[in-house]
């Protein structure tokens, strides 16, 4: 279980609207990737605290929620996997780990001296941030407007507050918001603002 996801609670929890509000800060960071990506090249001091939010706030904390939680009480309301919204999330979830892991490792190369792997680490990139996009759209648009057809108001309730519940049960409270300000800190560097870029 994945640290990096405590938070404050608030009053009148809904799982989607939550999910939905953690798209949109993932969204900052695709937008401050590709920008970066289009005027600075690969900037390691970038790229690195990038990555380190993908994976343990898009991936560790946001897609844990979808697939142990949502997921499985969709199921449960008759929502196939197999063939169906789910399992097609599922396996989206897996390519963006797949392209994230391509991401790293052109990285890792890049730092060690392999000038090439800067082209490899803009051609994952580009493929990771036109993925989650897409993907996001298709949660937003599809896969959310079903959950809200098929869960009561008080499910998702309910189910927020296990959201919570697996946020504050981390080893760092407050970590959440951590991800959240590097997503503002990301975007402002991007986007024209000159700022460091605390890691943790």
């Amino acid at each position: 279980m994945s640290p990096a996801c405590a938070r404050r609670s608030t009053s009148n929890p809904d799982a989607v609207e939550f999910l939905k509000q953690e798209h949109r800060v993932i969204e900052r960071v695709l937008d401050a990737l590709e920008h970066e990506l289009a005027q600075r090249g690969v900037t390691p001091a970038f790229m690195w605290p990038a990555l380190e939010f993908l994976a343990a706030f898009a991936d560790g904390c946001h897609h844990h929620k979808e697939e142990e939680q949502l997921f499985p009480k969709l199921e449960e309301r008759g929502v196939s996997r197999d063939g169906g919204p789910i399992g097609c999330m599922l396996s989206e979830h897996d390519t963006g780990r797949a392209v994230m892991k391509r991401m790293r490792t052109s990285l890792v190369a890049l730092e060690a001296g392999d000038c090439s792997a800067e082209d490899d680490f803009r051609v994952a990139a580009k493929q990771y941030i036109e993925h989650l996009r897409q993907h996001i759209a298709k949660e937003d648009s599809v896969l959310f407007a079903l959950a809200e057809r098929v869960l009561s108001a008080t499910e998702r309730a309910q189910m927020a507050s296990r959201f919570y519940d697996f946020e504050r049960s981390g080893d760092h409270p407050g970590t959440h918001d951590r991800f959240v300000a590097l997503a503002k800190a990301l975007h402002r560097r991007a986007f024209g603002e000159s700022r460091d870029i605390a890691r943790g």
